[in-house]
């Protein structure tokens, strides 16, 4: 399928590794123009050089996006060879603590990041896609925005905000030509969960090669209807369709590539 991106440029924010990495490959190969974000130089150059090896084009820049100056610096730095037509909020972290250890500290912290961060971006970039008719804001938010675990809340809320904060731009949007939508991914296996997963499978008895451990770390964990992990093509394949033409009626929604560990029929 051909989804029609040449001729539009996507900043893809967090694509140094994992998930953004494979979000921004795939949309230069679909043919878009692509911006490879992240805080280390190295890392971002490495995505870059591989979608320019692979007959894409791709441009960097480097910044964090937790301050007022360095989100404007790096809209400005995205923006310097044509105006962003498609932003994917992708940047996030969290840290795996309990509610007891989650202090309001690292509450504020996490939100800062995870969702107001996101929110300086849509508001350096989304007015041009506005002026310009046309846009996209892909959101990657999680499962655990509505089935949140008792592990890591402050993560877990911030999910929660995210998916709410794309609706509601989704509404502000209305008429403009720009939409706002959310990937949900599951579990992900990205290289930290793989060398999580196997670093607990001997105690676990989970067996010896990753073909055995995956199954019964997922069942264990994780269980859904795949049995397995997802990788991060599948989450670019989602990001991928809601940037082309063919989503210019989805509005607001969110496209869940957890393999059914979500259970709802809505």
């Amino acid at each position: 399928m051909n989804l029609d991106l040449q001729g539009k440029r996507a900043l893809v924010t967090g694509s140094s590794a994992g998930l953004g990495a494979a979000t921004a490959k795939l949309l230069a190969a679909e043919g878009a123009a692509v911006v490879v974000h992240g805080r280390h130089e190295d890392r971002v150059r490495a995505v870059a050089e591989a979608i320019r090896a692979n007959g894409g084009t791709a441009d960097t820049v480097v910044g964090d996006l937790a301050g007022d100056e360095g989100a404007a610096a790096v809209a400005r730095a995205a923006a310097a060879h044509g105006p962003i037509d498609i932003l994917v909020n992708n940047a996030g972290f969290y840290r795996h603590v309990s509610w007891a250890d989650a202090t309001p500290a690292e509450w504020s912290d996490t939100y800062n990041v995870n969702v107001v961060s996101g929110v300086r971006m849509i508001r350096h970039l989304v007015p041009g896609m506005r002026e310009r008719g046309w846009g996209r804001v892909i959101t990657i938010g999680g499962g655990l925005a509505i089935q949140p675990m008792n592990a890591h809340p402050q993560y877990n809320a911030t999910l929660a905000a995210r998916h709410n904060l794309a609706v509601s731009l989704a509404r502000e949007l209305r008429g403009t030509g720009v939409t706002s939508n959310v990937v949900s991914p599951g579990a992900i296996l990205v290289e930290a969960t793989r060398d999580y997963v196997l670093g607990l499978a001997p105690d676990r008895g989970w067996g010896a090669t990753w073909e055995e451990v995956e199954p019964n770390a997922v069942e264990a964990f994780l269980p859904n209807d795949q049995q397995r992990f997802g990788r991060p093509e599948e989450i670019a394949a989602a990001v991928a369709y809601l940037c082309s033409g063919y989503a210019q009626y989805v509005s607001g929604a969110t496209i869940r590539v957890d393999g059914g560990l979500v259970r709802s029929a809505f």
